[in-house]
């Protein structure tokens, strides 16, 4: 079933999420089923839990080709539950990211160019994964959602962030989100 996404301005994407303590219910199943329902709908790289207004720290990402991001590189379909993040280096990338809570705006964020994320699946099967680029920068941008944690909370040159019918009038989109 496709959910209403959470907007930005909603007290509830600013509480930090709870860990998923129950593997294999059919309520976790359901969630799954509307949160990938959901992000593919808004044609979204990734969405989590509590933007759906699901206090869970339960995120999913993936993108092969997909309209709002033309030039990004394929990331797989993944379900990711209480994650763990651990930069693999201090090397920053920025990039533009849009976000479904923030609908129509797109910003210049800091991001770890590499990271490993850990967590678990939907089974309760735990799984690791080094990662880098847009790939790393998804993931980041989903889990931020899980402690509260908007994009525009991390962006450093506000002159960057806009509209995106403003930034990119020609009708193009950056990539990155």
């Amino acid at each position: 079933m496709i959910r209403e996404v959470l907007r930005m301005g909603d007290r509830r994407l600013l509480q930090p999420a709870q860990p998923v303590t129950d593997f294999g219910t059919r309520e976790l199943a359901a969630l799954l089923v509307d949160m990938r329902d959901t992000m593919a709908h808004l044609n979204g790289a990734g969405l989590a839990a509590p933007q759906i207004g699901v206090g869970l720290r339960v995120v999913i990402f993936g993108l092969q080709a997909n309209p709002r991001y033309p030039e990004a590189e394929p990331v797989p379909d993944t379900v990711l539950i209480n994650p763990a993040l651990e930069p693999l280096s201090g090397e920053m990338e920025d990039g533009w990211e849009g976000c479904l809570s923030v609908p129509g705006m797109r910003g210049i964020v800091p991001r770890h160019r590499r990271l490993r994320y850990s967590g678990f699946d939907e089974r309760g099967v735990p799984f690791s994964r080094e990662v880098s680029d847009f790939h790393a920068r998804v993931v980041q941008h989903e889990c931020d959602h899980l402690d509260g944690v908007l994009y525009p909370m991390r962006i450093r040159d506000f002159s960057r962030f806009g509209y995106t019918d403003v930034l990119f009038p020609d009708g193009g989109v950056a990539p990155d989100d």
